[in-house]
């Protein structure tokens, strides 16, 4: 359906509502073993039931959060005491087949992965706060990241983390798995302040600087002391400058410019390119010269919270209030190339360089400014007869949101034209109801969930980039999506050291209000907005979870099997997107696209040697329709992405886990994991080359491993060590390299110590990329960075 709109240009929202990897490195893997096979927390004189519990790595002091289902890990303060954490989500840096795509201490594209998932596959996680969705599920890609920014990473008490869908409480976007942060609750009068400055010296290419940044993070809590009420009020304020994220390369051709000097030849980039392993593909083709680097992004976050708390002994209750507010700043481009008089020259047409002429253009201003809620409350209450019941509704709100952008260098250095795309008020609702029974050689649980997600996206044109007075129409996308549940689990314990836990969880999604907006390019609608709608579409899955353990002399052993299904987000089916030159790409989202499915499986087996416990893992995941953001450039050279569905992939892997406390020597403390990885596009007609070959940005192998020691009962210093093989950069194995545009081989180490002062003051200074490792996600991950802290509590 099309209509024409005369008049004036308004929203819609105004009218109505390869199998190839690069080998480790000797000494790399040398250190990796060392820190895995000396490792472990579980202490001799520790009760620890193993027959009655799944499998946890970590923290044993508070039960963990999520049903355990599979490889679970639970990090508390002893953990998080000896990590560099310049935001949330570094918290769980170390943690087994896991990582986060974070590019700079405040990027908000930090996309979580878990053993086989591509680190832009962010509808694979499901994250929670206290049980509140924070996911993004309005889109699938590094733009929908989970929002950490609600929470500081001084207010968090735990967090826990369960790898793969296997139990039926949670939605399929468990598929890569499940985390919840846990912050804390007074328990009596409390107060606390964080002060961090930090600073990442950093050298690529022709840019060299220093960038600084720091936080200032604090709380006051209170807990009645006769009575069943608790006040948390914590707030932090965050401002950064990130390394830049893009270089920008010539294109040779066109007329003659002015003359100039000062660009850059990559030589990875040159070899790569060479060799036919390039972003171009082509042997023999020349790497493109590097004119400039994207601005630092400058980013300020300011974030508070307040969390009210309920706890008679029968009842308990929490409402969650939290506001985040970020501004990325990207006004000062790093111009490489100078002129005869040796002004910066940075783009916007043409230049001539060593006697060849060149276009230089890409190397723009932007900003983005967002304000976001949450808000959630939750009851629980026992009803007597070994029942319990607990309900909670929530909502996170991105009120504002809005990126400008310049359309060139000149135009942002001077206030001329632009773009800008502007969202909000769009975000997301979630309500969740649970009964629970347990008791006798019998425990069984149901419930109910919902979820509704709707976006509006509306892209205008800008005759000043800074300013948003006049801005004309240029298209707007819009969808919305629900998913209703049901579920139930039960358990059954066949003796005191066996168990068998099944479940089933229907869901019934529906897609809809789906469309788009663009200017007309025929007549009678030549220049005025034209909207197409898509029809509705609705869909039910049914999928079983079954899991067993038992616990043979000591040693527990537990299997697990689930099928899972992820519907496809808002933005996958509706969300369109930008080309590269600011034309909208019509084809960058499918409204026909097929959910993911996928049929999971997980061994555990673990045990106990007095100081020492092993965990060995052995995962299997097969999914069809693997929903996959393609990139890459149309006839006209201009840069294009779409989603499409894969047949079929599959991946299957090995993960060791080896933890220790007071071995080999009194207070030390050693947390180390290893695991291999085999992902493998197995059918894909639309791309034969692909198939067979290892999918995108997930390596063959992945290290991660903290070393903790008490030098005094005052002094600790700990050891971080994150390491992840070569990957392939796309999906046909073609594209390899060690630098910009690629990813990389990751290696680094980290380091840490902390002094208490005094039982209130603690003093801490640490660094992460010690030997000062360049990898790359595409775009750079940090250089060495240096941090001091300083935290006080009441």
């Amino acid at each position: 359906m099309q209509r024409a709109v005369s008049g004036p240009a308004l929203p819609r929202r105004a009218r109505r509502r390869t199998g190839w990897t690069r080998p480790l490195k000797t000494s790399h893997i040398a250190l990796a073993f060392a820190l895995c096979l000396s490792a472990s927390p579980a202490l001799a004189d520790e009760a620890t039931n193993l027959s009655g519990s799944i499998l946890v790595v970590g923290q044993k002091q508070r039960p963990i959060e999520i049903e355990p289902r599979g490889l679970a890990v639970s990090l508390a303060d002893e953990q998080f005491a000896a990590i560099n954490a310049f935001n949330t989500e570094d918290l769980m840096k170390y943690a087994p087949d896991f990582f986060v795509r974070k590019r700079y201490a405040g990027d908000s594209n930090g996309v979580p992965g878990f053993r086989g998932t591509h680190s832009a596959q962010s509808a694979r996680t499901l994250v929670m706060v206290d049980g509140f969705v924070v996911s993004n599920f309005l889109g699938n890609s590094f733009s929908y990241s989970p929002k950490w920014g609600v929470v500081g990473p001084g207010e968090v008490e735990q967090f826990d983390i369960v790898y793969g869908p296997y139990s039926s409480r949670y939605v399929g976007n468990s598929m890569g798995g499940i985390v919840n942060i846990t912050t804390r609750e007074p328990q009596e009068t409390e107060a606390f302040v964080n002060v961090q400055s930090f600073a990442q010296p950093y050298r690529q290419f022709g840019t060299d600087d220093t960038y600084w940044g720091g936080s200032v993070e604090g709380g006051v809590g209170l807990k009645q002391k006769d009575g069943p009420w608790s006040l948390r009020l914590t707030g932090r304020h965050f401002r950064n400058e990130g390394q830049p994220m893009m270089f920008y390369g010539l294109v040779q051709g066109g007329a003659a410019g002015p003359a100039v000097t000062g660009a850059v030849i990559d030589p990875a980039q040159q070899q790569a390119a060479s060799a036919g392993t390039g972003i171009a593909g082509a042997p023999g083709t020349t790497a493109s010269p590097i004119f400039a680097a994207q601005s630092p992004a400058l980013i300020t976050q300011k974030q508070g919270k307040a969390r009210l708390g309920y706890d008679d002994g029968a009842i308990t209750g929490e409402l969650l209030l939290a506001y985040w507010n970020n501004i990325d700043d990207q006004h000062a481009p790093d111009c490489y190339l100078r002129d005869a008089s040796g002004n910066p020259v940075c783009g916007d047409g043409q230049v001539t360089l060593g006697g060849i002429n060149y276009k230089a253009a890409g190397a723009n201003w932007s900003r983005t400014e967002r304000d976001e809620y949450l808000l959630g409350g939750r009851i629980a209450a026992d009803l007597g007869g070994g029942w319990s019941a607990r309900a909670a509704l929530s909502t996170y709100q991105i009120a504002r949101q809005k990126a400008y952008t310049s359309n060139g260098y000149d135009s942002g250095r001077t206030g001329g034209a632009g773009k800008l795309a502007e969202s909000g008020p769009t975000g997301w609702v979630t309500g969740d109801l649970t009964a629970e029974r347990k008791g006798g050689i019998g425990d069984i649980a149901l419930g109910a969930t919902a979820s509704f997600y709707r976006v509006d996206t509306l892209n205008t044109t800008l005759a000043n980039w800074t300013s948003d007075a006049g801005k004309a129409f240029s298209s707007e996308t819009y969808g919305k999506t629900r998913i209703l549940s049901l579920w139930t689990e039960g358990a059954l314990h066949l003796a005191p050291s066996a168990r068998i836990t099944a479940g089933l969880r229907f869901d019934d999604w529906r897609a809809y209000d789906g469309g788009l907006g663009r200017l007309g390019t025929t007549a009678p609608n030549i220049g005025l907005p034209v909207f197409n709608s898509y029809a509705g579409r609705h869909e039910t899955a049914l999928n079983p979870t079954l899991s067993g353990q038992v616990d043979l002399g000591g040693t527990l052993i537990q299997l697990s099997l689930a099928m899972a299904t992820r519907f496809p987000t808002v933005g996958e089916l509706f969300q369109g997107s930008l080309n590269g030159d600011g034309t909208f790409n019509a084809d960058s989202f499918d409204p026909a696209l097929r959910a993911e499915r996928s049929k999971d499986a997980n061994l555990l087996i673990g045990r106990e040697f007095g100081r020492i416990k092993l965990t060995g893992s052995l995962f299997y995941q097969r999914v069809e329709n693997t929903i996959f953001q393609f990139f890459g450039f149309n006839q006209n050279g201009v840069s294009i992405s779409n989603y499409k569905n894969i047949d079929l992939t599959r991946q299957w892997g090995l993960e060791g886990i080896a933890e220790a406390r007071d071995w080999p020597v009194q207070g030390m403390a050693i947390e180390g994991n290893i695991a291999w990885i085999d992902s493998k596009t197995l059918r894909n007609p639309s791309d034969p080359a692909s198939q067979g070959v290892q999918f995108p940005r997930i390596p063959y192998w992945r290290v991660n491993a903290n070393l903790r020691y008490d030098f005094t009962t005052r002094l600790q210093g700990s050891l971080g060590l994150r390491y992840a093989s070569r990957p392939n950069t796309d999906l046909d194995g073609t594209q390899r390299g060690d630098t910009y545009g690629f990813a990389s081989e990751l290696f680094a180490l980290d380091a840490r110590m902390s002094w208490m002062a005094t039982r209130q003051l603690r003093l801490s200074a640490g660094v992460d990329n010690i030997t000062n490792d360049r990898a790359w996600v595409y775009h750079p991950y940090p250089q060495r960075t240096f941090l001091v802290e300083a935290g006080w509590r009441l």
